[in-house]
């Protein structure tokens, strides 16, 4: 008698990305996973399955934002708890990266925190990472599997498109995300739901912010200056 091996998707959300888990099991179509989680009067993080995970191909949601230290340290329990759970393979699915600016040493003495994060979701037992919009795109190569390195600029670009008018001003925090502005939606003529996706070298102005501190925020843009 052949045994085929039936894959099981299950996923799991952590407490920073709950309303967007549970949009993702309802175009799933997969019932999001229970998972217990608490924090104890000290600040430690508990986690525990509420269902059986073995065996199964587990997707663990969470992303890195405030407060990014318990974030990670959350997602990171969960998944070495879906490792001693005997789950097949875990995917973490990040969609914002912690410490992602962190990527390089700028001066002297300076970890590199966005490798560091690298080696501890490798460290608690991660098969694959798919994450949006890195900082920088090499940030996937401080992993040694699998990076699903996705974007959300064209989604964004046309919810934009359809939402303020043609002429504007696209502004970067820095000239390293000048690059995300690129990308902008061209209507056919023919038929409004039909888009194409062009560089917007010549589309329109773009700016990036210039920041010195102790002085002011500029924004430059075809040698117009606006300051806050």
């Amino acid at each position: 008698m052949e045994l085929v091996t039936k894959k099981r998707l299950m996923l799991f959300s952590g407490r920073g990305t709950r309303e967007l888990s549970e949009e993702i099991a309802e175009n799933l179509k997969v019932p999001l996973g229970e998972a217990v989680l608490s924090t104890f009067s000290n600040g430690e993080i508990y986690c525990r399955y509420g269902e059986s995970i073995r065996g199964a191909d587990v997707f663990i949601i969470q992303s890195h934002s405030s407060p990014t230290n318990d974030r990670i340290m959350e997602q990171l329990i969960m998944i070495d708890a879906a490792k001693r759970a005997s789950a097949k393979r875990i995917t973490a699915v990040c969609p914002f990266y912690g410490y992602a600016r962190q990527d390089r040493k700028a001066e002297g003495r300076e970890p590199i925190t966005a490798r560091l994060l690298a080696d501890l979701l490798t460290a608690a037992g991660v098969d694959r990472v798919v994450t949006l919009d890195l900082h920088t795109g090499q940030i996937q190569g401080f992993f040694d599997m699998p990076v699903d390195h996705l974007t959300a600029v064209p989604t964004i670009a046309e919810y934009l498109a359809e939402r303020v008018a043609a002429d504007v001003t696209v502004v970067s925090p820095d000239a390293g995300g000048g690059k995300l502005g690129d990308v902008s939606p061209t209507v056919s003529p023919s038929s409004r739901s039909r888009r194409s996706w062009r560089s917007s070298t010549s589309a329109g102005p773009r700016a990036h912010t210039t920041r010195s501190r102790p002085q002011r925020w500029s924004v430059r843009s075809r040698g117009a200056v606006a300051c806050w």
